[in-house]
């Protein structure tokens, strides 16, 4: 184990295990073994799964650590980037991209001018104590990006596959592992003769099962100040294990999976350990029930993936949430299955679809050249069903205005009243006026002065004064800027009766008795005004443009 305080989180959470953390790393010492001796002997191993199974974790901390440098040539592993451009050098990207992993420190132009033999060939020949050569072990992780990256290098694509098999024709030590998404397994069916040149296999790997989930909740501890009794493991692994269905007729039932979702295992674990008070030095099932509370920690670990692309995009975090809520989950309950479009999903940008792919929560999957998406587990329904406080969306929903995102404005201020209880008629009032504000943006006028009058009426009930002031002020300045603005001064008017010091209905009152031709009633309102206001109001009267 890495010389670290026996007191850090031993659970790695979201992201793969590392290949200095393999002592750590429990529950796949089977697939482990298995995996690194196929793959030194065969020419091509295609390792596949689904999305969070742990195949990096696999590679790095499982396989690796298996392999004996004095018998092997371990070049280190390789990723492809899904952002593949045209390399300035005039290389094929791919290649350039292959030996870039392998040696970072080769110059712009042998990274240009080598293909993948000629840098083999290159190499200094490793052998063995007897002087025989060992074999070339080469891996290629998350190797889907290879195949679903930029339609624009599908011709250097297709050549860096026919390099990579003619490396192992060339070379017959190399021996190649590819490890990748299960969906994307049909597109390397075509490449598994070339490149395993007749020695080739696949393995797939599956959840953990139970005992071996219970292995990777326990024994990771033996190197910690911490110990977990069977009980509190077990109570765990059955938290994960326990699935809420609803079948066609709205039905629930509880079901009880074979498998644990290592990602979730992860997620669960570590935010165990970070919850427990300091001084715990074992935890029981007592501890299990009070801290490890599996829903609260998914939906934790929900709220923050999607926080995290909705800054990356700049997207507000609950409008993904609101869409994922819509579109992944059907009336019954359970979940649904969606194809992406050109461009977008269900109106989400497929950039943000594909980033919440590569962060677990959506899986995905080829059916007849189109891809289809749906959660990664149904241990996600629960989490994603859950809708934001209605303050939390109203609050989005005015950062939309101020952005002039007048679609996502009425999205998020449609959420909030979805997610308010029966009795909360005040988040539909402050709804309304966010509505108001969006139809008038648009020029919906009409529609703006309905919403305007629906949110005074729903105050007024609840005798929310500063509420009908603000919605009588907006429907006002509609009338002003329609040109009318004796209608304005009525409604203004009506509005400081509710709230007779409310500023910003006295500053519009100000600016429709200005334009109605009567300075000197606006000139008694405007002295009655904070400084600021005034000028303002008298810099409009000087230039009503």
């Amino acid at each position: 184990m890495p010389d670290t305080d026996p007191r850090v989180n031993p659970y790695v959470g979201l992201r793969p295990y590392r290949r200095e953390e393999s002592m750590l790393f429990y529950g796949r010492e089977r697939e482990a073994q298995e995996v690194a001796t196929l793959w030194q002997a065969t020419g091509l191993t295609v390792l596949y799964g689904a999305s969070g199974v742990g195949k990096t974790s696999l590679l790095n901390a499982g396989i690796l650590p298996l392999l004996d440098p004095e018998r092997t040539d371990v070049l280190p592993v390789a990723r492809i980037g899904t952002h593949l451009a045209p390399s300035e050098s005039g290389g094929n990207p791919y290649v350039v991209a292959l030996l870039s992993s392998w040696d970072p420190g080769l110059g712009a132009e042998r990274l240009a001018s080598s293909t993948i033999s000629q840098y083999l060939a290159d190499r200094p020949e490793r052998t063995d104590l007897y002087g025989d050569p060992v074999p070339i072990l080469a891996a290629i992780d998350q190797a889907e990006e290879i195949f679903h990256g930029s339609p624009f290098l599908e011709k250097e694509r297709k050549a860096f596959l026919e390099q990579l098999a003619t490396a192992v024709r060339k070379h017959p030590g190399l021996h190649v592992l590819l490890s990748l998404r299960e969906e994307y397994l049909f597109l390397v069916l075509p490449y598994e003769r070339p490149i395993g040149q007749g020695s080739r296999t696949r393995f797939h790997l599956l959840p953990l099962s139970l005992d071996k989930a219970k292995e990777a909740v326990r024994k990771p501890l033996v190197h910690t100040h911490r110990t977990i009794t069977r009980a509190a493991a077990d109570l765990l692994i059955d938290e994960l294990r326990t699935v809420d269905f609803v079948n066609e007729i709205g039905e629930t039932s509880t079901i009880q999976l074979d498998t644990v979702e290592p990602i979730q295992l992860q997620v669960v674990c570590s935010a165990l350990w970070a919850s427990l008070p300091a001084e715990v030095t074992e935890i029981t099932e007592d501890h299990a029930r009070l801290y490890a509370q599996v829903e609260e920690f998914l939906f934790e670990f929900y709220k923050r993936t999607v926080a995290e692309v909705a800054r990356e995009y700049d997207v507000p975090a609950t409008e993904i949430r609101y869409w994922m809520r819509n579109v992944f989950i059907t009336e019954h309950g359970t979940r649904n299955v969606v194809y992406e479009g050109l461009r977008a999903t269900q109106g989400m940008p497929n950039e943000i679809v594909r980033a919440l792919e590569d962060r677990h929560l959506l899986r995905a999957e080829q059916r007849l050249g189109i891809r289809w998406y749906e959660l990664t587990h149904d241990r996600l329904i629960a989490p994603v069903s859950r809708s934001d406080s209605p303050e939390s969306s109203l609050r989005e929903a005015r950062l939309a205005l101020q952005e002039r995102d007048w679609e996502g404005a009425s999205r998020l201020a449609d959420a909030a009243v979805r997610a308010a209880d029966a009795g909360a008629s005040w988040v539909r009032a402050e709804a309304a006026e966010i509505f108001a504000s969006v139809a008038a943006a648009r020029g919906e006028i009409s529609i703006a002065r309905k919403y305007c009058e629906e949110a005074a009426g729903i105050f007024a009930e609840r005798q929310r004064f500063d509420g009908v002031a603000r919605a009588l002020t907006t429907d006002g300045l509609l009338w002003l800027a329609q040109g009318d603005p004796i209608r304005a001064i009525e409604r203004i008017s009506a509005a400081l009766n509710w709230a007779p010091n409310d500023v910003a209905a006295r500053v519009a009152l100000a600016e429709a008795l200005l334009k109605s031709g009567t300075p000197k009633a606006a000139d008694a309102i405007i002295s009655g005004l904070p400084s600021d206001l005034a000028q303002q109001t008298l810099k409009k009267r000087r230039d009503p443009s």
